[in-house]
């Protein structure tokens, strides 16, 4: 067995390659997760944001997604988006955030919000402006 207080070189070795290890690790991990919910949300998503400890291993990451406003003279489209927004935010399937499970509450009150809003129109006998 090798005493590493006779070769402290050995254990800086080590923690150096564990360091790198955990950076490629972390990062991949990361990224994917983050790529799902971007791949997702199209043109409703921000870039892919990953944050990194003091030794430069990546620790989180985000993806800004745009939850759109109730668009009372199309609803369609807002459940639409609502849609994709929830999409998004559950894409990775696994490992969700505290942030992503919010972010499917938040979609599915307004999807719930914009599915009130076309049956109510509906029974008011109103026209709706749908386009798409």
């Amino acid at each position: 067995m090798i005493e590493m207080n006779n070769y402290p070189f050995l254990g800086q070795r080590s923690q150096k390659q564990e360091i790198e290890r955990l950076k490629k690790e972390n990062y991949s991990r990361i990224y994917s997760h983050e790529a799902a919910h971007k791949a997702a949300a199209g043109s409703l998503g921000g870039p892919i944001v990953i944050e990194y400890n003091p030794q430069g291993i990546p620790v989180s990451g985000h993806v800004s997604i745009r939850i759109p406003s109730l668009n009372k003279a199309n609803p369609d489209e807002t459940i639409s988006q609502a849609q994709q927004v929830k999409r998004a935010a559950l894409a990775p399937g696994s490992d969700l955030s505290d942030a992503d499970l919010n972010v499917a509450r938040e979609a599915d009150v307004l999807l719930s919000e914009a599915q009130s809003l076309k049956k109510d129109s509906a029974r008011r006998g109103e026209t709706l402006d749908i386009t798409g």
